[in-house]
């Protein structure tokens, strides 16, 4: 009773592959307590990172976390990649068919709940409230809370890997083979719950960020005078709070099925079947949007910035990313043209489907505007966007051919879908976000990362990428089906160890950011920023030091139009010292969070496992944690106005010196 259904044989200690991958991660985790220990450094952690409400420190903590699953998503990509390379006829490769099907359904789960929303939610913290000349975001605890819910379900994802296993049935999930009488398993309830748990946390995420920059601005800033990763932003938290809800009621349902033996996804007792295809794919096409708008708006800002010139046609990307918003909630049955529709429904979606990228044509075509005569500076960021622009247009033209409902009904089952998915998710979401890590590094930590490897990072992940997914589109067409763990075409084998190369070559860019990375902050005293020159103090609108202080801003800014730095460079203001300085109030660092997230995680692992007292115990906990937070009123402190203008003396002396120094080059 006391450990539920839990017992000893549930640990998978017989499998070699499992086994090793948990005496690697306990070797590993062993060695970062002790190194944190030895240094004496747990104090200084929790008080000023774990418990932090700076949303800077917050979302850094989200990109770190979310490096941190792209890992463990990467090696579950280069398994699949290594059993497909080997398994053809009798040869049944090293991984059980029971096993693949896990590891095909957490990498999808990783890489898109895990590795992608925390990496665009860490981009937002660092930035938005900087953007917009806010000293923080809307609610700071709740925001801390958002993270520790979203590392809950991560947590849960890890632990599945040594105690009991992960679903079986994709990170889309499949009715009714979720539902228990076919998968009585713990897989599916360890998927269910890191899900809801982290859907959560992302809808409170949505709700802050849509307050924070509605009413947060600085005075002056209307609409549209906002930067474009701003409107991205707002835009793609719309998005998140009004489907979120959809993935979070469907998986509500679900768990009545598995845990109160009710039928919303069986065809029997009045459920249906397609009832959670249509309730997934309500949330899931929009989610693509959610996690790729924000890299349109990384696009955005880095090609204005290295081309040295305004952006071209920023209403027209305004209005696009409007477009694609709401077309993005028209667009859902494509995913299942394959299921019987009508020639109607079929038709009204294909055509949806197609209109969605006229506006994503219209910001491609804004972007090469931008660069039409600019003095492009080929920086790392760069490299990544326009890397982006010659993948993209790929994966897109693709999607038009799959919006044909009888071109999709061919290839919909195919590696071509496989293909084309990552053809749109790669370059659109993940070099965006590294676009955007490397773009504004250097203003939330104060020094540059390593050209040299931030370049050879995008080269493994550029060449990789092409090497891995485009064998694919050849395999879709000769007729492989995706989800398979073996099979007997010989003809299929050489594409696949191709891609099977592809995935290493990538393995060598993840391996070059690491290393970007640590060579970034051994050699971080000869690479300070200091904002000298015009176009990187542009990256944040502002002339605020690197890093940003804790508050920001010194003196809120008063915004006058689109760009207002670059008026306030013409006019001589850009870069003057304000005459006064007032005591600022900021957020008190606070527990709530972190505690959230420790019991959350054992009501998890306890829902999951039947624990029922410890259920009970964590619920009890959480409910306690909010009341005692609404009644807490010691939630801010004091910066005075005498330690404001001592740190705001030390950034203008250095950017002083800054300034003289570039113009003396």
């Amino acid at each position: 009773m006391i450990f539920g259904k839990l017992q000893l044989s549930d640990i998978p200690y017989d499998n070699p592959v499992i086994a090793g991958a948990l005496a690697s991660s306990t070797i590993l985790a062993l060695v970062i307590i002790g190194l944190i220990t030895y240094y004496k450094k747990w104090g200084y952690l929790w008080k000023e990172w774990l418990t932090s409400v700076d949303h800077k420190k917050i979302g850094m903590m989200y990109i770190i976390f979310s490096l941190v699953m792209l890992l463990r998503g990467f090696a579950d990509g280069i398994m699949m990649r290594a059993q497909q390379a080997m398994a053809v006829g009798d040869n049944q490769g090293y991984l059980p068919s029971h096993h693949y099907d896990q590891i095909f359904g957490a990498h999808g789960t990783i890489m898109i709940i895990f590795f992608a929303m925390p990496f665009m939610v860490g981009l937002m913290n660092l930035v938005i409230p900087q953007q917009i000349g806010a000293r923080d975001v809307a609610f700071p605890v709740l925001n801390s809370i958002s993270l520790w819910l979203t590392a809950a379900g991560g947590a849960l994802m890890m632990i599945s890997l040594g105690v009991g296993e992960f679903s079986n049935t994709g990170w889309t999930g499949i009715a009714p083979l979720f539902e228990k009488a076919f998968n009585p398993g713990v897989g599916v309830d360890y998927w269910m719950w890191a899900f809801q748990i982290a859907g959560v946390g992302t809808t409170l995420a949505g709700v802050n960020f849509i307050v924070t920059i509605i009413k947060m601005r600085a005075p002056g800033m209307t609409l549209m005078k906002m930067p474009l990763f701003t409107w991205t932003t707002i835009i793609t938290n719309v998005l998140m709070v009004l489907s979120f809800p959809v993935i979070t009621a469907a998986l509500a349902l679900l768990a009545c099925d598995r845990y109160l033996d009710m039928h919303f996804f069986t065809n029997e007792l009045g459920g249906n079947m397609m009832l959670w295809n249509n309730l997934f794919w309500m949330w899931g096409h929009p989610e693509v949007y959610i996690v790729i708008l924000p890299a349109f708006g990384v696009y955005s800002e880095v090609v204005a910035t290295y081309s040295r010139k305004k952006l071209f046609g920023y209403k027209s990307l305004v209005w696009a990313t409007a477009a694609i918003m709401l077309l993005s909630f028209t667009v859902w049955l494509h995913h299942y043209f394959t299921m019987g529709n009508t020639t109607d429904v079929n038709t009204f979606f294909g055509i949806t489907t197609m209109m969605i990228a006229i506006p994503t044509g219209v910001k491609i075509y804004d972007w090469l505007f931008t660069m039409y005569r600019g003095r492009i500076t080929f920086s790392v960021p760069m490299y990544w966007t326009m890397g982006f622009f010659v993948t993209f247009v790929v994966g897109g033209m693709t999607g038009v051919l799959m919006a044909i409902p009888a071109a999709d009904f061919v290839v919909h089952n195919s590696l071509f879908l496989i293909a084309h998915f990552h053809n749109m998710l790669i370059p659109g979401v993940l070099y965006g976000y590294m676009a955007g890590y490397n773009y504004w590094f250097p203003k939330v930590t104060g020094f540059k990362l390593n050209e040299k490897w931030g370049k050879l990072s995008f080269w493994g992940w550029a060449v990789g990428f092409m090497v891995a997914f485009y064998p694919l589109y050849i395999l879709g067409f000769m007729g492989m089906p995706r989800r398979i763990s073996h099979y007997d075409n010989p003809e299929w084998q050489p594409y696949l160890i191709v891609a099977a190369i592809g995935t290493l070559i990538i393995g060598f860019g993840i391996f070059a950011t690491l290393v970007q990375l640590f060579l970034s902050i051994k050699d971080r005293k000869k690479n300070l920023d200091t904002t000298g020159d015009p176009w990187n103090a542009r990256t944040l609108e502002w002339s605020t030091a690197s890093p940003t202080p804790e508050y920001n801003f010194a003196v809120i800014p008063h915004v006058k139009e689109l760009d207002d730095f670059m008026r306030m460079k013409e006019d001589g203001t850009a870069y003057k010292q304000p005459e006064k300085y007032f005591d600022i109030m900021m957020p008190k660092n606070k527990p709530y969070g972190p505690l959230v997230g420790a019991f959350t995680i054992a009501f998890g692992f306890a829902i999951v496992w039947y624990i029922w007292w410890l259920v009970i115990v964590s619920l009890i906990a959480i409910i306690a944690l909010v009341i005692v937070m609404s009644f807490d009123d010691d939630m801010e402190y004091i910066i005075p106005a005498e330690e404001v203008k001592r740190q705001e003396d030390l950034h203008f002396e250095k950017l002083a010196i800054a300034m003289a120094q570039s113009d003396n080059k």
